[in-house]
């Protein structure tokens, strides 16, 4: 038999140990709970300082003019000043990148096209940033109507006859665009697909040296923003066959939407708001609210619609499930088409 002799000594160290280990989990317990509180409380204190919204853009052009359109009422509605900030450069990677690595608190944004998140995955062997896993969604702003048009000595007038006349003159219809990539080469391509033609790719250095040689004849066809051809349209020096979304544009209420001829054709672009990853969801959902209320005032959306858009907001939700059905059908364009600008 064996015995068991219990020393009083033994027993004060179980007892200190059973102690250390309640403080502990006491400790971590109080921890969880103020850091929690402060979550909390920086969600329904926020905004208390300026909000930051990158632009990835060059100032002056349609994302900077609609950024800056924002930001004013943005401010009044939040409470705080929204600053708009140029970071071009790099097929837009360099602004996307900057707001991927910053403070995840909602106080820097990217005002966003397809590109950062859509496009540039397929285009680019490396991206500074993962667009699925370091960027967030706030809400879709709006829908950037792209048209098909034509130099008027193009003997079509619609997108049927267009279709016709590439078949019967394979490789004889050129379509520009701003470069390898842009969203003109993308909406091009897809309409190459869908039509079933033999199209060839211009390239140009810029969308003003594109609109220059469809003007002069150089080029037959371009698919680009409304809000740039629109002059043009109006003036008589390009044609315009159809609008490149689902629906008909106000500015054009009488031009056809491709689809029309061509079931299921979109080249929309469209603009977003996003956030860094790990942003609270507190902090998401009062700048989703307060973007679609800033949205949703008639002279806002009568000014966007004079530049060639179309408001359109959406929850963080919609707006998630819209980019990954984006990412699968221009993924599918680009590897067809072979695109690599870098």
């Amino acid at each position: 038999m064996r015995l068991q002799i219990s020393h009083p000594m033994n027993k004060g160290i179980s007892v200190g140990m059973r102690l250390l280990k309640a403080a502990a989990a006491n400790a971590i317990a109080l921890l969880a709970l103020a850091t929690t509180s402060s979550v909390a409380l920086a969600q329904s204190d926020y905004p208390n300082k300026s909000i930051k919204i990158v632009v990835p853009f060059a100032p002056g052009g349609a994302a900077d003019t609609t950024a800056r359109l924002l930001s004013e009422p943005l401010a009044k509605q939040l409470g705080q000043p929204v600053i708009v900030e140029n970071k071009p450069g790099g097929g837009a990677t360099i602004g996307a990148s900057y707001v991927a690595n910053s403070p995840a608190d909602g106080y820097t944004l990217l005002y966003t096209t397809p590109g950062p998140q859509i496009t540039n995955p397929y285009l680019m062997s490396k991206l500074p940033y993962d667009p699925d896993k370091d960027l967030v969604p706030v809400t879709r702003l709006s829908w950037f109507p792209n048209v098909l048009v034509v130099n008027p000595k193009l003997p079509v007038n619609n997108v049927a006859e267009l279709i016709e006349y590439a078949r019967k003159n394979p490789g004889k219809v050129n379509f520009g665009s701003a470069g390898i990539g842009a969203s003109s080469h993308l909406a091009g391509e897809l309409f190459k697909s869908a039509a079933k033609v033999d199209i060839t790719h211009v390239p140009y250095k810029g969308t003003g040296q594109a609109v220059q040689d469809l003007v002069a004849g150089n080029l037959q066809m371009v698919i680009d923003s409304l809000s740039v051809y629109l002059p043009y349209i109006k003036s008589g020096q390009v044609r315009v066959l159809a609008i490149a979304m689902p629906q008909r544009s106000p500015l054009l209420p009488d031009v056809p939407p491709v689809s029309d001829t061509l079931k299921g054709f979109d080249a929309t672009a469209v603009n977003y708001l996003t956030a860094p990853s790990g942003t609270p969801a507190g902090v998401i959902d009062k700048l989703n609210k307060a973007v679609v209320a800033v949205m949703a005032d008639p002279a806002l959306q009568e000014r966007m619609i004079t530049m060639g858009m179309i408001p359109k907001t959406s929850t963080p939700q919609e707006m998630a499930q819209e980019v990954k059905a984006e990412q699968v059908k221009w993924k599918k364009v680009i590897q067809d088409s072979g695109a690599k600008p870098d």
